[in-house]
């Protein structure tokens, strides 16, 4: 299938369907029109964790710098060791990590050493101190201790080699790297801009936190949440609050995200109803496809363009909110941020623990609670009502247990496929 290159080329493709899009094929259209920011800087490496790439890392030395010894023992020759029977050998020295030993090795002789230690000059074998003795007489090196030369010996440069790639450009650096890095040497990265986006809140019975509520108000819980689960990808955020259903107010609104994000993100609004007015506004300030997604949390989604600023327009209620945001915009984000080879959360089978009652049709997120079962495996269970306002459910959760549209009832002791949160996020 070629794909659209534009939101209206994909909005006239035979497979479009506004009213039931498949979950995968609705991933599949918003990766499309995604083209990660090209603009980067420098960044020392306290401040480049979850950042990405946009230089490879090039080793400035070898790893390890020398020849060193893989544990406690004793350097030797190996053309001493007796083929049959103990060998006895002369001490003539010690290497410890950082304080190399001054001895050569010559025949007949060895040096006590230490893991990490440089080996000496003239050894090139290590034999485990478990399989040695020592006394007046000399170093007493059990037959059949080592199998051949080199054994238990680091080479230079056998992990990496100076000038040798060691991360390319697009890779997302997670502590092991700033480890990596450190013992390189390097302090400094070149890594691409953070991705700015800016999200509101639409309803006129939202509230932000701090405000008396009125009957029929509520706390806003998305803007809460949004805030959470960007910054945990380390973008640049701009809240720009809860805003009323008024047409002029909205578009003020989308404008001024627009101008000045990378991204725009809001939450509610994208539904049919007499006071939606963003679809409205979309076919006025950009270009979007609006999407009735097959999946159950989270059936109304909006994608598109405003002005130079990607769009997502997700449903109003907490859960789905949450749900959507994984499923969809998250990896959209990290596509945007420059990281290569982005795929979807992968799924495991885990054995469910209670039967869960479904229709055929949509995909289900149910938020889950991944378990062991007391036997070395683990079961699922869903965390009870998964009514997309419970927000405890999201709290709960470890988990997503995710059952395809082609799935209806489940068992108790059915395999579902299971997505882990603390993954996604």
């Amino acid at each position: 299938m070629t794909e659209p290159k534009t939101l209206h080329e994909a909005s006239c493709a035979d497979d479009y369907d506004p009213d039931s899009m498949p979950v995968d094929r609705a991933r599949a259209l918003i990766r499309t029109f995604l083209a990660p920011v090209t603009a980067h800087e420098r960044a020392h490496i306290r401040q480049a964790l979850n950042r990405v790439l946009a230089a490879d890392v090039i080793s400035p030395v070898d790893v390890p710098g020398h020849d060193n010894s893989a544990m406690d023992g004793y350097a030797v020759r190996f053309a001493d060791l007796a083929a049959a029977g103990d060998t006895v050998l002369q001490r003539v020295g010690e290497s410890f990590a950082g304080k190399p030993s001054a001895a050569t090795v010559g025949p007949g002789q060895c040096v006590r050493i230490f893991t990490g230690a440089v080996m000496p000059p003239g050894a090139d074998t290590v034999v485990m101190q478990e399989r040695t003795t020592e006394d007046v007489n000399g170093v007493r090196i059990a037959a059949g201790a080592v199998g051949k030369a080199g054994q238990n010996r680091r080479f230079a440069g056998e992990d990496l080699t100076r000038g040798q790639v060691v991360f390319r450009t697009g890779q997302r650096l997670r502590p092991a790297e700033l480890g990596m890095m450190a013992s390189l040497g390097i302090g400094e990265v070149t890594v691409y801009r953070k991705l700015r986006v800016a999200f509101f809140s639409t309803g006129d019975e939202l509230k932000s936190v701090g405000t008396p509520l009125a009957a029929g108000d509520i706390y806003d819980s998305n803007r809460y949440t949004l805030y959470g689960m960007l910054t945990r990808l380390d973008c640049d955020i701009v809240d720009l609050g809860v805003v009323p259903d008024v047409p002029e107010t909205l578009e003020r609104a989308f404008a001024s995200a627009a101008a000045c994000a990378d991204v725009v993100i809001t939450s509610g609004g994208v539904s049919v109803g007499e006071a939606d007015f963003v679809k409205q506004l979309m076919d006025k300030l950009g270009e979007v496809l609006f999407w009735k997604i097959a999946m159950k949390p989270g059936r109304p989604l909006a994608y598109g363009k405003i002005g130079g600023a990607h769009f997502f327009g997700l449903p109003g209620n907490p859960v789905s909110v949450m749900v959507t945001f994984y499923q969809f915009v998250q990896d959209a984000l990290r596509i945007l941020q420059g990281q290569r080879d982005v795929t979807p959360q992968p799924a495991f089978k885990v054995r469910l623990a209670a039967a869960i009652r479904k229709a055929p049709g949509r995909t289900e997120f149910q938020r889950g609670i991944l378990a062991a079962d007391g036997s070395g495996g683990w079961t699922v269970r869903t965390t009870g009502d998964q009514g997309s306002g419970i927000l405890s459910s999201m709290s709960q959760a470890n988990c997503f247990i995710v059952l395809s549209a082609e799935t209806g009832n489940c068992a108790i002791g059915d395999l579902v496929d299971v997505q882990l949160l603390e993954g996604l996020i």
